[in-house]
């Protein structure tokens, strides 16, 4: 026989739910909400896209809301996070957006709203609701350092009063994964970068240190399917305030509660994305990429790495091209001859620290028929390594980062060269006229040394000038740009500096660095350098940012592998990289922000993020 619960017992069980809850037990029998609310909206609904853990929605419970406000009330000494949701970010996620959760905490969620029914007075409203979170639920790599967390620990060092209110995104590749990666290569044709499948996270901090938002890349990824695979790179926030990345053979779009936008695969004719998506004032992304098919002058087919950029209008639509082996020169190898072989980009290998190719080893490669994500010349081979590519709409031109060349290129929609920022050895004559010179603060010229390798800042302060050196990110400052002034930032990396290897591993250095480009007298000014001062203990051999934010008239810098240095005598990594995040006032010397993190793996990227742009505008 079945058991009736008796009235009473089932008004006990509505009480227990507590005054600011209530819990309706309904069925076929009417309209009725049978899951659990608090205050006068809907449920909360916790990860509502099943991606992005710290966020969730109070459902709106049938009223339309407006003049919304959100405040994720801070721990104690901890960062409020608030911004105001515009009345159209409401209609999507049908309630408020909640971000910036803390993990595994019972958070408290101040909501101030108007809302309004049919038949009834509009009500504004302020009440707090209680959201408790798990802990953060990356999934380790099977590294024995990885622990499933982003990181090991945290140190604030400096955070002045102006920049409290930021919110960093960092995107760090903890190292390969075990069991995890898709074992593939191309074959036909060969080379290409298919095998570059190491881990990697994206999560957001605040000035405390504390992670407020990861991003769950589990439910988009497959590691056992090579269309579905790949180190997550390339981060950018776009005017929506949604997160525009790439992997492997992919490009997506989501917003900050884990909604897609969108999820496609390369155009076909294009493959390996890495390093760099750009999200051009034109509407359009321009992604770094290899050609899928490329015939060379011998006759061979191969797939090449990293010397494309494709630009896709909004629907995926192929729009351009810039096909680098045939714009620049891929046989120029003094960069390459001089780079340290135990450090290209994240292909960390202790084992060939210090050591450079030598001419009969570059020779009897070009030779082979060996192609792939090998240092070499020629389509391909690894020649090129740009890492980066910015829009100019000035001229519709394109500004890469080329870290086997150690040189940032401007280039035209017509596919020429505009200027190359750069030593000035080896190039050929179609690009002599195309080399900066570099000049001081009063217009005077900077007499170079060995074909411009060596300027008067490679070694001491006085000159105030130098190249950039396997650098990484050379980002326009578009705000302080125009036709015929440019100011670039860069992350000067610093390996093979003056075209050489130092006499002692630790006497290298990186920079992040600032130039203003004259580009009708074709001439460059160094205006501003960061971390010479800092030594061979800020070096980072690979990856890392530099670059400007408007709205706090800035200078952000992520010294991504700093601390991770090599035993030349022993072969092996004494050291894991401690990543370093700074931020600058325009023009200062000392950084308004500092904050360092432990334990990550290798750091490759980090950028403030705008709530402003995800839910007020």
């Amino acid at each position: 026989m079945k058991k009736i619960l008796s009235s009473a017992l089932v008004a006990g069980m509505i009480l227990s739910v507590g005054t600011t809850q209530a819990l309706a037990i309904g069925g076929p029998s009417g309209a009725k909400i049978d899951w659990q609310i608090q205050g006068k909206l809907g449920a909360v609904k916790l990860n509502p896209y099943g991606l992005a853990p710290l966020t969730a929605i109070i459902m709106n419970n049938g009223y339309v809301l407006s003049n919304v406000f959100v405040k994720i009330l801070p721990k104690e000494d901890g960062q409020i996070i608030s911004y105001k949701v515009n009345d159209q970010v409401l209609k999507t996620y049908g309630g408020i957006p909640i971000f910036g959760l803390y993990p595994a905490y019972k958070n408290k969620v101040e909501v101030t709203y108007t809302k309004s029914a049919v038949g009834s007075k509009d009500e504004t409203i302020t009440e707090t609701y209680q959201i408790t979170t798990g802990p953060v639920g990356l999934t380790p790599s099977g590294l024995m350092m990885q622990t499933g967390m982003p990181f090991e620990s945290v140190e604030v060092k400096k955070v002045d009063k102006e920049f409290s209110d930021r919110l960093y995104l960092i995107n760090n590749v903890p190292g390969k994964m075990p069991g995890r990666g898709s074992q593939a290569v191309w074959n036909n044709p060969s080379g290409g970068a298919l095998e570059w499948n190491d881990s990697s996270n994206a999560f957001i901090v605040d000035t405390k240190g504390e992670i407020r938002w990861y991003f769950d890349s589990d439910k988009i990824l497959d590691p056992g399917n090579m269309y579905k695979t790949g180190i997550q790179m390339g981060f950018r926030q776009d005017i929506d305030g949604a997160l525009a990345w790439g992997f492997g053979q992919r490009y997506v779009k989501y917003d900050l509660m884990g909604r897609e936008i969108f999820n496609r695969q390369l155009p076909l004719g294009y493959n390996d994305f890495s390093h760099s998506l750009n999200n051009a004032q034109n509407g359009n992304y321009l992604l770094r990429v290899g050609s899928s098919n490329t015939k060379r002058p011998d006759g061979k087919n191969v797939r090449t790495v990293r010397d494309t950029i494709v630009e896709v209008d909004k629907d995926g639509n192929v729009v351009d091209d810039w096909r680098l082996y045939e714009i620049l020169d891929p046989y120029r190898k003094d960069v390459i001859l001089t780079l340290d072989q135990g450090a290209v980009c994240l292909n960390i290998d202790a084992s060939k620290a210090g050591q450079t190719m030598s001419q009969e080893e570059l020779a009897k490669l070009d030779d082979s028929d060996k192609f792939g994500d090998i240092v070499g010349t020629g389509p391909g081979r690894n020649w090129a390594h740009v890492n980066s590519v910015d829009y100019d709409p000035n001229d519709d031109s394109i500004v890469i980062s080329s870290r086997h060349q150690s040189a940032m290129i401007k280039i035209g929609r017509d596919k020429k060269v505009k200027w190359i920022v750069g030593a000035h050895k080896g190039w050929s004559d179609k690009f002599k006229d195309k080399l900066l010179q570099p000049i001081n603060s009063k217009g005077e010229k900077i007499i170079c040394e060995d074909e411009y390798s060596k300027c008067p800042g490679y070694e001491d302060d006085k000159g105030g000038f130098d190249w950039t050196w396997t650098q990484h990110t050379a980002f326009i400052i578009d705000s302080k740009t125009n036709k015929d002034i440019l100011y670039l930032a860069a992350f000067d990396n610093g390996d093979g500096r003056g075209l050489e290897q130092p006499a002692i591993p630790t006497m290298k250095y990186s920079r992040a660095v600032v130039y203003k480009i004259d580009q009708k007298n074709m001439t460059i000014e160094q205006i501003w350098e960061y971390g010479k001062e800092r030594g061979g203990d800020w070096f980072s051999a690979v990856t890392s940012l530099t670059e400007y934010h408007d709205d706090k008239d800035s200078l952000l810098v992520y010294s991504a592998t700093a601390g991770m240095h090599i035993d030349i005598s022993k072969g092996v990594t004494i050291g894991d990289a401690s990543p370093e995040l700074l931020e600058f006032k325009w023009g200062a010397k000392e950084p308004s922000v500092q904050i360092k993190f432990t334990g990550t793996g290798i750091g490759y990227q980090a950028m403030p993020i705008s709530l402003e742009k995800a839910f007020t505008k």
